[in-house]
């Protein structure tokens, strides 16, 4: 049951009970301080009385009529109120000895104060022996204790009853956030990543607050880009299509017209009567030079497909395949590759990855930097968040970005795709040259 109350119910609960418990211990600790409060109130009134007793009879056997004077200062003694003070010889006649009228209940004096203390101030009157019986009357304190724990008994509930609410307010204040966190955290829940939580009550709440609004603010922001992802790779997939359809338009489309009408040429031969071998000559080597041209046209677009010898070679072989073909293309460009070998195995996704984005690096320094040198550097980059990384840097020492200088198509796609699969990719340019650094995971499958 009590796992089942709420939080502002269980601190409630747990006040009510903290109030009633203090309560009742100080109406406790009342009562059990009365007796020896009593006791302590009779000792001292008895000790007072007695020395004013031993101070007032000094000499009463010198007055003319010693009986009748300690007669008159026994009823001067009768006026004090905490004690009553009689001739010892004068109790018989006079019986109980009277006390004053209790404020209190009579089972709280008894239960406070069982019985009577009296002392004997024993004296010689006219050569007669007599006492002074003194007795505590400690009436007043004990109306003084009652009206304490009646006070406790009244007042006090009301006290705790308005202490009770203040607080319970002041704890429904502190507490509700936590009701808009529940419900901004619903809101989330379903999708609605700009709700936010106005930061109120403790300071810990606050920062909850806080900390639950820039967690929305950061799922939005990755939410967002996620669909600019998807956005973009569909658009890129598009712009893939039409350059790959342009191409074979361009491209193939000649080959194939210019092999049908070699081809054509050929048939009508035999229809001329006479062979003309220097004809066929021609057009058989015309038709081979085609279909040449057709084969490189093929691996161009497989290679932008599906990088040659990639998975039957391995990445080294693949990427070396790669730097001699520009090296043979241009020649007068020095590219230095380092290919750590402490690399290890990586997944079939970073091997194409890293492949693409040297591909795309050099492709860009060939095309528009002007430089006469490129460092390609592969190696492993330590751990981060648990997953491995393989740093990819691309150096070119050519003319660098322009202020206004956007990425092209190539390396935003590269940029998309190892944000996909949780890697980075950074452009920087400082003085002369560009390096494109990328941090591909090593696990990516």
């Amino acid at each position: 049951m009590w796992q089942e109350l709420s939080l502002q119910t269980r601190i409630n609960v747990l006040l009510a009970l903290v109030l009633t418990l203090g309560l009742a211990i100080n109406i406790a600790r009342l009562a059990l301080e009365a007796g020896p409060r009593v006791q302590a109130e009779d000792q001292s009134v008895i000790r007072l009385a007695r020395a004013f007793v031993d101070t007032i009879v000094t000499g009463l056997n010198e007055s003319p009529d010693p009986d009748a004077q300690l007669n008159r200062i026994v009823a001067d003694l009768s006026r004090l109120r905490h004690v009553s003070v009689f001739r010892q010889s004068a109790l018989p006649s006079q019986g109980v000895e009277p006390g004053g009228e209790s404020r209190a209940p009579a089972w709280f004096v008894s239960l406070v104060h069982p019985e009577q203390m009296s002392v004997s101030v024993p004296l010689m009157v006219a050569g007669r022996p007599d006492a002074l019986v003194i007795t505590a009357h400690p009436d007043d304190e004990i109306a003084e204790i009652w009206d304490g724990i009646t006070t406790q008994l009244v007042i006090g509930p009301v006290i705790a009853v308005v202490l009770f609410l203040f607080t319970t307010r002041v704890v429904s204040s502190a507490l509700a956030p936590l009701q808009q966190l529940s419900q901004v955290m619903s809101a989330i829940e379903d999708g609605a990543y700009d709700a936010r939580v106005t930061p109120g009550g403790a300071p810990e709440l606050a920062a909850l607050c806080h900390k639950l609004n820039h967690l929305a603010a950061t799922l939005g922001a990755a939410v967002e880009d996620k669909r600019r992802l998807a956005e973009r790779t569909v658009s890129l997939q598009d712009q893939e299509r039409k350059e790959i359809a342009r191409e074979l338009h361009d491209e193939f489309g000649p080959h194939l017209f210019a092999l049908r009408a070699h081809a054509s040429a050929l048939m009508r031969l035999p229809d001329s009567g006479a062979v003309d071998v220097g004809a066929m000559r021609r057009h058989g080597q015309a038709i081979l030079d085609q279909v040449n041209a057709v084969q490189q046209f093929n691996r161009r677009i497989l290679e932008r497909l599906r990088p040659v010898g990639l998975a039957e070679l391995g990445l080294r072989e693949a990427l070396g395949a790669l730097v001699r073909l520009w090296r043979e293309s241009r020649p007068d460009v020095a590219i230095a590759t380092d290919i750590s070998p402490s690399l290890g195995v990586t997944g079939e996704s970073a091997d194409l990855t890293i492949y693409r984005v040297v591909q795309e690096a050099l492709t860009n320094v060939f095309r528009h930097a002007d430089a006469s040198r490129v460092n390609v550097t592969i190696a492993p980059a330590g751990q981060r968040g648990g997953r491995a990384y393989t740093m990819v840097q691309v150096r070119d020492n050519g003319r660098g970005l322009g202020d206004d200088h956007k990425l092209g198509f190539g390396l935003l796609g590269m940029r998309e795709r190892l944000s996909a699969l949780g890697g980075t990719l950074d452009i920087a340019s400082v003085g002369a040259g560009v390096t494109v650094e990328a941090m591909v995971p090593a696990d990516a499958g």
